[in-house]
């Protein structure tokens, strides 16, 4: 399906003809949605959600959104630090019992640490090819011999990096996907709750979200896209085998386009978090590469940009905001391979800053 786009403003215009150009030879299976301040710029779908069902992507199919997760999992931090049940300070040693850290857990990481990827703890999906326990770029291959099924809560990680050596020193930027699946244990630990409650409850229900969730893959789920990994032979297959049935700390929630955006403008215009909060959480807070630093979850960038990615197999996704602008843009993918020519076209339409 496709939203008519006859009334989208150059550039944008050109940007919706290129990508259905694109979702005519395969390369493109999403949704564009551009905003600005309250108006919808652009809103793009082409392709399958369910191509087995015969249903096709709309603006309310829910994709899974991997790590852009991760900024719930901020959120639902700083609200927590709000309400005094802990603060950005405290060491994860004081809030967590040894049975739910690693053993190895220097004393001196602190909440800050894990929320600016500055804890240097050893990840369970090493991304670095430099490190003895880099694990590849596919994360389905870390649950070869496992059972993602059985991967519910922040504790069922912990055997995944309990034991693995520090992947950088404290301090260091190193991108951790443990560390946000600890961060969950710490909101569990702290409010007494079962982490997606809490994230639900505390962040998505108040930000107006209604059609985003922690939803299970072996339960169902309507107006979801299945996420389609590579090919063998003819058939698409989808990666129900290559993630946990249900998400957690560092991914895994299911949103629409259009909840992404309500997310980037609350922590935008600070409805959520209150200003306090929201500013701390869009503060560069360390280096992390180019001319990008980390926040708390997002990354952000000259212009009042913040933004979020996502990736696991059959998903790709990205949001960011301009808040010089008042200009949010996401992407949602459901198909591997075509998210860096499908972004070389979307930026296309971006402003640009110095």
């Amino acid at each position: 399906s496709e939203v008519p786009m006859s009334s989208a403003p150059l550039p944008w215009a050109r940007v919706t003809d290129h990508l259905g150009t694109m979702a005519d030879d395969g390369r493109f299976n999403g949704i564009l949605l551009v905003t600005q301040a309250d108006a919808t710029v652009v809103e793009f779908c082409r392709g399958w959600a369910d191509r087995a069902a015969g249903v096709q992507i709309h603006p309310g199919t829910r994709f899974a959104v991997a790590s852009m997760s991760k900024m719930f999992t901020a959120a639902a931090t700083l609200l927590a630090v709000g309400r005094g049940e802990l603060a950005v300070t405290d060491r994860i040693v004081d809030l967590l019992p040894e049975a739910r850290r690693p053993a190895i857990l220097s004393s001196e990481i602190t909440v800050h640490h894990l929320l600016t990827h500055t804890s240097g703890i050893g990840d369970y999906f090493e991304e670095d090819e430099s490190l003895p326990h880099y694990t590849g770029d596919d994360y389905g291959a870390t649950w070869a011999g496992r059972n993602p099924g059985r991967v519910e809560r922040p504790d069922d990680y912990l055997p995944l990096y309990a034991d693995r050596a520090p992947a950088a020193a404290p301090g260091e930027w190193h991108y951790s996907n443990a560390g946000y699946v600890l961060l969950g244990a710490v909101l569990e630990e702290m409010t007494g709750r079962a982490y997606v409650d809490v994230v639900t409850e505390d962040v998505l229900i108040p930000a107006g979200m209604a059609d985003t969730g922690y939803f299970r893959s072996d339960e169902p789920r309507p107006d979801v896209a299945q996420a389609y990994i590579d090919r063998s032979g003819a058939a698409w297959r989808t990666n129900v085998f290559s993630v946990p049935v249900i998400g957690g700390g560092d991914g895994g929630a299911l949103a629409t386009a259009r909840d992404i955006d309500r997310f980037l403008r609350v922590i935008a215009d600070g409805s959520l978090l209150g200003p306090e909060l929201s500013a701390l959480m869009r503060t560069p807070h360390v280096p992390a590469y180019g001319d990008r630093s980390q926040g708390y979850g997002p990354i952000v960038a000259p212009g009042g940009i913040f933004q979020h990615g996502g990736g696991d197999p059959g998903v790709a996704v990205f949001a960011r905001h301009h808040g010089d602008e008042d200009l949010s843009v996401v992407v949602m993918l459901n198909v591997d391979g075509v998210f860096d020519d499908v972004w070389d076209v979307v930026s296309s339409g971006l402003p640009t800053h110095p």
